[in-house]
């Protein structure tokens, strides 16, 4: 089964509890709104991929891995998005969960998705339950103080942070759990799949403060400009257009060299190049030179 196939299919299996009779309706309508359509994927297919990668033995537990991460993503974008951070408008096109359903929904759709996920992991884990434990520690790590998303959006209420600190924080540390939860779930060592999740986070971040930069909101599918509006910390601001271009294509080449040595390194390289060209393609690269 394709990989979106497969992500689609967990996702809703996930949250078709918070549907039924009894329960309350609009907040149900508001945590699929956060999740559904959803964006790239690209955590829950790093999971998958990783996965496959170390010889998968059970598809569950992979696909309750996976499903935990994007739906800790898509809670920390309900967050994000909130009148007290970003007062996002928008969010993947459409109106962003506070828009459509008002703060208080909002902040409870994005607790109750927090909690979905562990529910899931949990689930998922009857085959090899003794994979559990340590796929929850990765798994709370990635979200949690003291290096997960909860610190990296905690360091933009700080009067001085370091650049580095609060990437990693604020994506490479999911980035890292995606990467590691798919060995896990294999019951393969988590840790040699680390630094490739570090990495694949910080090129991420640095793509996405060029795109905040030179996407209209249309293509970004979210308001732009955030970063100097929020006088938010991001490569863009802090090494220029061009500098930061330079590192995200300096970052893509180290990525590639810290794929661990497996039978489908080179399908898992193809994917890094694929999504580097998805995120910063040919054309913006020109605009950025065009601008130097």
């Amino acid at each position: 089964m394709p990989h979106d196939d497969r992500i689609e299919r967990f996702l809703q299996a996930s949250l078709a509890p918070a549907l039924a009779a009894g329960h309350p309706p609009r907040l149900a309508a508001a945590m699929r709104h956060a999740v559904f359509p959803g964006g790239a994927r690209i955590r829950p297919k790093l999971t998958l991929a990783v996965a496959r990668a170390c010889g998968e033995d059970d598809p569950q537990l992979t696909d309750g891995a996976a499903a935990a991460i994007e739906l800790l993503h898509c809670a920390s974008l309900v967050h994000d998005d909130l009148p007290c951070f970003d007062a996002a408008e928008t969010r993947r096109g459409r109106p962003s969960v506070h828009r459509a359903f008002g703060e208080r929904l909002a902040v409870l759709a994005g607790d109750a998705l927090i909690v979905a996920a562990f529910e899931v992991l949990g689930s998922a884990a009857r085959r090899h339950l003794s994979r559990l434990p340590v796929l929850l520690r990765t798994v709370s790590q990635g979200v949690g103080m003291p290096l997960g998303i909860v610190a990296g959006q905690a360091w933009e209420c700080e009067p001085q942070l370091s650049l580095a600190d609060y990437q990693q924080a604020k994506t490479g540390a999911l980035f890292a759990a995606a990467t590691m939860a798919g060995a896990q779930a294999t019951g393969a060592d988590g840790e040699p799949w680390r630094a490739l999740g570090e990495r694949l986070g910080h090129t991420y971040q640095v793509a996405d403060d060029i795109r905040d930069v030179m996407l209209d909101a249309q293509a970004l599918g979210k308001p732009r400009g955030q970063d100097v509006a929020r006088d938010r910390p991001s490569s863009a601001r802090a090494l220029g257009l061009e500098g930061a271009l330079a590192e995200f294509q300096r970052l893509v080449q180290a990525t590639l060299l810290t794929v661990p040595v497996c039978p489908g390194a080179a399908q898992f390289r193809q994917l890094i190049r694929q999504e580097a060209d998805r995120l910063v393609p040919q054309q913006l690269c020109a605009q950025v030179a065009a601008l130097a």
